[in-house]
């Protein structure tokens, strides 16, 4: 319980941070483009599957300590494909440049990344 209430007191300000900063550079900056996606959703869909891949991983960690590693691996690849269904209907869009909307999506997805990878890792080595 602990290990979930310290990695949520991380996420919410990292997450509030990106949002804003995302939020005022697609409204004031990139103003002129029709995003796909509204940054809520892009947010929304980063925040829920990196608290719940958290939580898996703790999971996993107080029940199979030696698979944690395989199951931050495994939780990736699921991470990807939800990745690539969220943006599905991007794609058969006939939106004409889909590269603002995929950056959109992807500058936040990596950064959440390697955010949940820094825990991972804190998660890995304290065992």
């Amino acid at each position: 319980m602990q290990k979930s209430l310290s990695f949520l007191a991380y996420i919410i300000p990292f997450t509030v941070v990106l949002f804003l900063t995302q939020n005022y550079l697609i409204n004031s900056v990139f103003n002129q483009i029709p995003f796909f996606y509204s940054t809520w959703s892009i947010y929304l869909f980063h925040v829920l599957i990196t608290i719940g891949s958290y939580l898996f991983l703790l999971f996993v960690n107080k029940t199979f300590p030696d698979n944690t590693g395989f199951a931050f691996m495994g939780f990736s690849l699921v991470k990807m494909m939800a990745a690539v269904v969220f943006l599905l209907p991007l794609l058969q869009s006939e939106v004409k440049s889909q590269i603002p909307d995929v950056a959109a999506f992807f500058i936040p997805y990596f950064l959440y990344l390697f955010f949940e990878t820094f825990f991972a890792i804190r998660l890995i080595n304290k065992h």
